[in-house]
Parts: C-alpha cells; sequence; structure tokens
C-alpha cells in the first residue's frame, strides 16, 4: 500500500489549491461551462502561463454510494489567462454547480511540459 504522499498527483501547497469565482459571464449572459479560478499564489499573468494545460479537479461527497466511494470529481482544465491579476479560465466536463462559488479546487501538476 502506498504512503500518502506516494500516490498523490497534486503538490498541498498554497500553489496548487484554487478558488471557484463564478462563471464565466458577459453583461447579461453567462457561460456556465467555462469557470473563472484563482489559484493561490499566483498573481500575475505570467506565473499563470504555467498552469496552461494542467487539469483541475472539484471534489466532492454525495449521499449515495457509487462502485465503493461517496467521492465524485468533476474535472476541468485551465484554458487560458483571465485578466491581469492571475485569475485563470477552465472549462469543465460538467458545469460546476453553484454551491461550489468560493469553494476549493485542487489543481494538479499534469500534463506537464518540463
Amino acid at each position: 500500500m502506498p504512503t500518502e504522499a506516494g500516490h498523490r498527483l497534486y503538490v498541498k501547497t498554497i500553489a496548487s489549491r484554487a478558488r471557484h469565482l463564478g462563471y464565466q459571464r458577459s453583461r447579461h449572459a453567462t457561460n456556465p461551462k467555462t469557470s473563472l479560478v484563482k489559484i493561490e499564489g499566483v498573481d500575475d499573468v505570467e506565473a499563470a502561463n504555467f498552469y496552461l494545460g494542467k487539469k483541475v479537479a472539484f471534489v466532492y461527497k454525495a449521499q449515495k454510494e457509487i462502485r465503493g466511494s461517496k467521492i465524485r470529481v468533476i474535472w476541468g482544465k485551465v484554458a487560458r489567462v483571465h485578466g491581469n491579476s492571475g485569475a485563470v479560465r477552465a472549462r469543465f466536463t460538467h458545469p460546476l454547480p453553484s454551491k461550489s462559488f468560493g469553494a476549493s479546487l485542487r489543481v494538479m501538476l499534469f500534463p506537464s511540459s518540463i
């Protein structure tokens, strides 16, 4: 059985945590498939460019157990930078629920171009 640090593909540091700010929107319309994400410790466009293409996971617990687990994940991918303060746009396979506004997301360190 691997240790916790041996099989984890994200880093439990400030740089791997993110907050779901909301959906991409204009004045009248919202686009729920694209979410705005603020990665902690990323404050400019150059730092945000490192995360382009990285996977983002919204992990939550459900009431019903499926295949022995109540934990569910909605996966996304960092698509582009949003603005000049380090926020990014992430496209998710299914739109994140509105209850996740302000919730914590995991930014994975793969796929890597290093």
